[in-house]
């Protein structure tokens, strides 16, 4: 039975043979890489979502990002849980009912983000691909409920966890949180392994392609057929726009090929060793962690103009406490700077 199944690290135990050092070194070190990302992400992320939320005007790319941000602090909300049993070795105190609530609000922040990122690229391949089309359809009520099919679509496929997860009472009374793909109380029957393996690697497939390698391919095509776009009117090199996707395609590749590889390794066959789960935990506990609390982060410092755009939000706040009329402020603030700060966010998805 695997260890977990979420982009964080996996929230059952280890067996009482893999209590050496080095699983010991494995844990701190990713917990060290999750207490930075915790302090970061929520911050990053809400300053970003305050600014998208409250100081520019909606259009349908501030509904994409807005989304993406939500994804991002949800998934960076999380992470203290998953922490605090990682340094009790996979010990969870938190009950049946947080093990399975927990494990799909990760699971449903990761399918939505990767669906988002992946309904950006191919949103700017349509605006450049077929511009007349979009000027007449692409409008803010079409987008929301293309973002709520993806809400729902999201938790479609993080309902096993609903389902599997389950804690279990192991070695020295540790309660450990758990897939039990099989769905039955006989964990060691040879029966019930086989039909938790097959369980466990059609929902792996699932996750792979409708979580990666889809998205990851569709991505990729997208951008660089919207790069030729932009070389044909010789754009491609013009700084901004080329940067935001290559670090697109950069940043999710990265982020989420680790902690697919690794999920897929624990299915193996073969006997992989210790060290190298070891150290492939760590890697994609950072890189998935990393793609998804700094990706929106990512996107505006790429974009340049984000730090201009929050500290004119943040002085105009201040400004306005003082002469006590904040609305008025807001609303000025907003027909000052909405056209400036929607180009800014059009070039930069």
């Amino acid at each position: 039975m695997e260890r977990g199944n979420t982009p964080l690290p996996p929230t059952t135990g280890v067996n009482s043979s893999q209590t050496s050092l080095g699983v010991s070194a494995a844990h701190l070190a990713s917990a060290v890489l999750l207490c930075p990302t915790f302090l970061v992400g929520v911050l990053g992320n809400g300053l970003y979502l305050w600014v998208l939320g409250l100081k520019m005007r909606r259009t349908v790319t501030t509904l994409w990002f807005l989304h993406l941000v939500s994804c991002s602090l949800l998934f960076t909300l999380l992470i203290p849980f998953f922490t605090i049993s990682l340094l009790m070795d996979f010990h969870w105190v938190f009950g049946t009912a947080m093990c399975k609530f927990l494990n799909t609000c990760i699971s449903v922040a990761m399918f939505t983000s990767v669906f988002l990122l992946t309904l950006i690229s191919l949103d700017r391949y349509i605006l450049t691909h077929h511009p007349i089309w979009s000027r007449h359809n692409r409008t803010l009520p079409r987008a929301g409920k293309l973002v709520v099919g993806m809400w729902l679509a999201s938790f479609g496929l993080s309902t096993p966890y609903l389902a599997f997860r389950e804690t279990r009472v192991v070695d020295g009374g540790r309660i450990i949180c758990i897939n039990n793909y099989a769905l039955s109380g006989d964990w060691n029957g040879a029966k019930t392994q086989d039909l938790g393996r097959q369980v466990h690697l059609a929902v792996f497939i699932v996750r792979f392609l409708l979580g990666f390698l889809l998205p990851f391919c569709t991505i990729v095509i997208c951008y660089v057929r919207v790069g030729l776009k932009m070389k044909e009117k010789k754009l491609v090199w013009a700084g901004k726009p080329f940067k935001v996707m290559l670090a697109a395609m950069v940043s999710f590749f990265l982020g989420w090929l680790p902690y697919h590889l690794y999920h897929g390794l624990k299915l193996s066959k073969k006997e992989v060793p210790e060290s190298v789960m070891d150290a492939f935990l760590v890697i994609h506990t950072f890189t998935s962690c990393f793609n998804a609390c700094f990706t929106p982060i990512l996107y505006l410092f790429v974009g340049e103009k984000f730090w201009q755009v929050f500290r004119t939000s943040l002085l105009t706040l201040v400004k306005a406490a003082f002469i006590n009329d904040l609305g008025s402020s807001a609303s000025e603030s907003s027909g000052r700077h909405g056209s400036e700060v929607d180009n800014t966010i059009q070039l930069m998805a």
